[in-house]
């Protein structure tokens, strides 16, 4: 991995070198549009929605709608005017409980490493973090964009997490409330009943994407016989919105007892895990020279 951000966390008069690597590796698929009659890839144009016609980059202006087509064009030297300061540091600003804070708000984690001759605060902070159950709230400068973060203890290290502001999260009264009668005492027994019968240890391994494995395996059946017999569709019955809300917790209740507590591991995935390497390269082509890009 290479870093993509390096400076220090500021915490009072306390300078720790770090060093900020991404927590996360989402490696999607990519795919081309292509012309249907001869697969010639499709690019996409720059186009003015007043005549038609192809804008080049010179020509184009950052504009802001402020009313329904009136705009006020933003010039590079009014972005610089209120530019932030990037200055190399993780300024914290407080310390704050995590329980009082909206998980909503936290997006994006980051691994924080600490850097040369910085250990002991590094530890220090982490344990002190640790001990009182805090996290420390933070503002950091990181692409010219100013962010607000989190630093929370994580097994033996740091972790900063971007946030969210708080203005930035939709009103959850903009949502329709659910209407109609409230649950019966006994549907409430009987699902903590079920909720119970589902529980098991956290085991994060069982987890796989299921739907990235099969449009992998489907992408390198296409790429060893072309493509498939077209297949009919099987007619799908209309869900309806009339439950026996009872029989369905019986039923769901009765059939999670019957099933082993292994279930939610995926024995056909391991097989399908096996795949020869040239093809697997052919199918992830795009992920793989992304990730060494990056």
């Amino acid at each position: 991995m290479r870093a993509i951000w390096k400076g220090t966390i500021s915490f009072g008069l306390v300078s720790i070198p770090v060093s900020l690597y991404p927590a996360i590796r989402r490696e999607e698929l990519q795919f081309r549009l292509l012309r249907g009659s001869d697969l010639s890839p499709v690019n996409y144009k720059r186009v003015a929605e007043k005549d038609g016609k192809e804008v080049p980059w010179d020509k184009i202006v950052k504009g802001y709608e402020y009313e329904k087509e009136k705009f006020v064009v933003l010039k590079d030297d009014d972005f610089k005017r209120v530019d932030v300061e990037a200055t190399q540091t993780v300024e914290i600003l407080n310390f704050v409980a995590l329980d009082q804070v909206n998980p909503l708000l936290f997006y994006k984690p980051y691994h924080l490493e600490v850097g040369k001759g910085g250990g002991k605060a590094y530890m220090l902070l982490r344990d002190a973090l640790n001990k009182t159950k805090k996290i420390a709230i933070a503002r950091v400068v990181i692409k010219t964009r100013q962010h607000l973060a989190a630093i929370k203890p994580q097994e033996k290290s740091l972790m900063l997490e971007l946030m969210h502001f708080p203005d930035e999260l939709r009103d959850m009264s903009e949502l329709k409330a659910p209407e109609g009668k409230a649950p019966l005492k006994t549907e409430i027994n009987m699902a903590e009943k079920l909720i119970e019968s589902m529980t098991s240890p956290w085991n994060p391994e069982e987890y796989k994407d299921e739907y990235r494995e099969a449009l992998e395996d489907l992408i390198e059946d296409k790429i060893k016989h072309g493509d498939p017999k077209p297949v009919k569709a099987a007619k799908t019955k209309r869900a309806s919105n009339v439950i026996d809300l009872m029989s369905v917790l019986q039923e769901s209740l009765a059939a999670s007892k019957s099933k082993p507590a292994s279930s939610t591991k995926h024995p056909a995935k391991k097989a399908a895990s096996k795949k020869p390497a040239a093809t697997k390269q052919a199918a992830a082509k795009h992920s793989k020279s992304r990730r060494k890009a990056a």
